[in-house]
């Protein structure tokens, strides 16, 4: 049934822990050189008169007779108002006003965390009112955007404030359900990290506090108000709104984020109208833009300068003229530039999933996705994703079906999709879908995976299940197979497979199963 609660708990706070010294270490270049740049630290009241803890940079030499645009950052999750000062300073430097805030719950600003709930969006608003009435900001020309957790708020306040112009959503989420509950599964060890975090960092609220109690309980009777909560705090539910307001939006994410997949982001680029841009690139949640937060060169950062200096300066930087989806493939090269998401799978081709295979459920057959974090960093440093020996597996827990060997390499870029018939012997259940790059000697390289859950099945009655796997880009070298490895137990999930359930894998003559590869032109 995945991590225990308590192991969470103590792998969030060295993680946490970490991550605040760092943190300090951000601070102290900008702190240093806070004349030049106008830095003061300050209280804003929030909705509710709920004190947020900020800091604002001004342009050096600002007097009060020029106005500036406007950029707010809320802070990440767990993380401190110090958190943006690097790149923060940098802004102010090209003539912003920036404007950083410990969000409520968290640190020394007050209140109790909301998960981007009505407060903390009433928040925003309140933030860009105080900075309109005490610094030098345009109101004609603000921005908002940060990493993680600000990423979502800053969606959510575009799409209710229409003076927000631009947003830079990094690392975020669109949709909170889809990221860790997808495939009607809970993401444990996803959602025991923030967790943690947020009881080691700041104050959870008794809901929110009920509602993780809820989503590690599988209490069916408690998920239509999981959802419930989830829809709102999703930027897709108010994408009418955002539609409407029309602000231009930067969306970037990692390949491999284990917290908000990339999935949701490019499902919901899609449905954006305005203007638009969306970078993926190798790495897990938020490890492609911390350099930046040091202060070091950093792609992310850098096209969010560029972002904000097109679509709030005005200027002419080629940015909006350029192929508005960039994706950085995981094993090798460089950028590659699409008009949209769809265009990514040139084409597709399928592995027919041929015969009838019966699997045991409840042991994890050593195809997992790995672990939160770790291994999608080991991927994004050393092309090292988690790996298994696909002749090993054992077929007694696992089924396996392999392609044949490629004469050439395979760009597999985009959203692989499991179609299959399944039979299962018991009412709930719960399958993950592993897909790997296999070498000549049978080790597997993990492209990507999913998982899916069932309840209410008739035993013994077949069912069609279609699955997305997470969104990737990857390049499987000519000699190499594709196998698809389906069990029911992976570490990252919570499953649902009462002791001793089997699961039965069919093609039937009118309905073949297979997986179908999303691959770019050669």
């Amino acid at each position: 049934m995945g991590l225990d609660r308590k192991a969470l708990r103590t792998t969030a706070v060295g993680i946490v822990s970490a991550t605040l010294v760092a943190g300090g270490v951000l601070g102290l270049a900008p702190a240093a050189q806070a004349a030049t740049s106008g830095i003061r630290f300050v209280d804003i009241a929030g909705a509710g008169g709920t004190v947020l803890k900020a800091n604002v940079i001004t342009p050096a030499g600002a007097d009060g007779t020029r106005r500036y645009p406007l950029i707010v950052f809320p802070t990440s999750w767990g993380l401190p108002q110090i958190e943006y000062l690097a790149q923060a300073k940098r802004l102010a430097d090209s003539g912003y006003v920036v404007l950083t805030y410990n969000v409520r719950g968290f640190w020394q600003s007050g209140g109790e965390i909301e998960v981007a709930g009505p407060p903390d969006v009433a928040d925003a608003s309140e933030v860009v009112d105080w900075a309109l009435a005490n610094t030098p900001a345009d109101p004609a020309h603000i921005g908002m955007g940060g990493v993680s957790y600000g990423a979502g708020i800053s969606l959510l306040a575009a799409a209710h404030d229409p003076r927000v112009k631009a947003v830079a959503a990094l690392s975020g989420w669109a949709d909170l359900i889809d990221s860790i509950y997808s495939g009607r599964t809970q993401h444990v060890q996803a959602a025991g990290l923030l967790d943690a975090a947020g009881t080691v960092t700041g104050r959870p609220s008794a809901e929110l506090r009920q509602v993780f109690e809820d989503f590690y309980s599988s209490d069916l009777t408690k998920e239509a108000d999981i959802l419930a909560w989830g829809k709102k705090r999703s930027a897709a539910t108010y994408l009418d709104q955002l539609n409407k307001n029309a602000p231009a939006v930067l969306l970037a994410n990692a390949w491999g984020d284990s917290i908000f997949p990339p999935n949701q982001y490019a499902d919901f680029y899609e449905k954006l109208k305005g203007p638009k841009r969306l970078e993926l690139r190798p790495g897990d949640h938020a490890t492609a833009e911390v350099t930046g937060l040091f202060g070091l060169p950093n792609d992310v950062w850098t096209d969010t300068g560029r972002w904000f200096d097109r679509y709030l300066k005005g200027e002419a930087n080629g940015i909006d003229k350029e192929p508005p989806v960039q994706l950085k493939p995981r094993s090798s090269g460089g950028y590659e530039g699409y008009p949209d998401w769809k265009s990514v799978a040139a084409t597709s081709r399928k592995i027919a999933l041929a015969g009838t295979t019966t699997i045991h459920t409840n042991v994890d057959s050593g195809a997992n996705g790995g672990l939160v974090f770790l291994s999608s960093i080991l991927d994004q440093a050393a092309q090292l994703p988690p790996v298994a020996s696909i002749p090993l597996l054992p077929r007694y827990w696992a089924a396996v079906w392999q392609s044949e060997k490629y004469a050439t390499a395979q760009h597999i870029r985009g959203t692989a999709t499991l179609h299959t018939t399944v039979t299962p012997t018991k009412e709930s259940g719960t399958l993950v879908a592993h897909l790997y790059d296999v070498g000549p000697l049978g080790l597997g390289k993990l492209v990507s995976n999913a998982p899916y859950t069932f309840h209410g099945r008739t035993p013994g009655r077949p069912f069609t299940v279609d699955l997305e796997l997470f969104s990737t880009a990857y390049d499987v070298p000519a000699g190499h197979r594709l196998a698809l490895v389906v069990d029911t137990v992976d570490p990252l999930y919570i499953e649902h497979n009462p002791s001793g359930a089997r699961l039965t894998f069919s093609s039937p003559a009118n309905d073949p199963s297979y997986v179908s590869i999303p691959l770019r032109e050669q």
